[in-house]
């Protein structure tokens, strides 16, 4: 009896260890302070840091002024994919609005990521980037997930031991 309780323990371990994992970029997103009517569209990358494909079921926000767009396509292990999110900024004032994803991942199958900000008339006018800027813009921003995605396997492989 005590074989067959090790041996379902044991197939259990393998079978959370075996799954698929959602990670973020990050999981707030502040705009700062922003004009009215201004570009209100930001990206959240959601990576697959297990080893079978992750599939977002649904992505919903807490009202009507944040619209969420994703891919219900599978995100094999180690890819990514992004999930759209846009907010009103013709809406004034402060605004804090968390956005719920749902997943296949056994363990956060519902996860909270957050966008916040301020919409203010007198608001500086963005300064454009530079094409430097972009491209180290973009090299964080890849270093930087890379960064969560292999603290998150790291993670994982600690909590299936």
């Amino acid at each position: 009896m005590k074989k067959l309780i090790a041996g379902i323990a044991l197939f259990g371990t393998f079978a959370l260890a075996s799954a698929q994992t959602i990670t973020f970029d990050k999981t707030t997103f502040d705009y700062g302070t922003v004009k009215p009517s201004s570009d209100g569209i930001r990206f959240f990358t959601v990576t697959n840091t297990g080893d079978k494909p992750l599939i977002l079921s649904n992505v919903k926000a807490s009202c009507g002024c944040t619209t969420p767009e994703f891919s219900q396509d599978p995100i094999m292990p180690g890819k990514s994919a992004k999930i759209k999110v846009g907010y009103n900024t013709a809406i004034n004032g402060g605004f804090n609005k968390m956005i719920e994803v749902f997943s296949n991942d056994p363990v956060n199958s519902r996860s909270v990521i957050y966008i916040k900000g301020n919409v203010d008339a007198n608001a500086p006018e963005p300064k454009p980037l530079t094409p430097e800027e972009l491209k180290a813009k973009e090299k964080a921003d890849k270093a930087e997930a890379k960064a969560a995605a292999k603290a998150a396997k790291k993670a994982a492989k600690t909590a299936a031991k």
